[in-house]
């Protein structure tokens, strides 16, 4: 009776890191435009019109203004990210490609490996301003979240 006991235990005990791990936050901010970090930048998030599947190449656009509205050319802008509840990152190296238009730009080699959420960080310069955004995404089998 006490093996079974521990047994059980050690078994519960192994599963609650791993529904963690599962699980985003609930009051996380699934927006898709925001303001960069500090302000200097507005910055949104465009997703495949046909909406990222599991295990397959997609890209994003990424189109970033000024504060007060007007479209920011030349910028260099560094991505990074993965599954902050796992610990690691995406399974490709996405990366930004080139500028499309005045503004916007296509960051191409994004991939999720698996469902749950997953974390999209831009480190963004232009001219002499620098500045970072942060967006958070939940996919499940279906797709992105919303």
């Amino acid at each position: 009776m006490f093996l079974r006991i521990a047994l059980t235990a050690v078994v519960f005990a192994g599963a609650l890191p791993l529904a963690a791990c599962g699980t985003a936050p609930a009051d996380l901010d699934l927006t898709l435009q925001h303001p960069s970090r500090q302000g200097k930048f507005i910055v949104r998030m465009e997703p495949p019109a046909t909406g990222p599947a599991l295990q397959q190449l997609h890209a994003w656009q990424i189109h970033l203004t000024t504060a007060q509205g007007a479209p920011v050319s030349q910028a260099s802008i560094a991505f990074d990210g993965g599954m902050p509840r796992h610990g690691h990152g995406f399974p490709t190296r996405p990366r930004v490609t080139r500028e499309r238009a005045p503004g916007v730009y296509d960051l191409e080699g994004v991939k999720f490996s698996m469902t749950g959420w997953w974390d999209m960080k831009l480190d963004i310069r232009a001219g002499d301003a620098a500045d970072s955004a942060t967006f958070n995404v939940v996919v499940d089998a279906a797709g992105l979240k919303r």
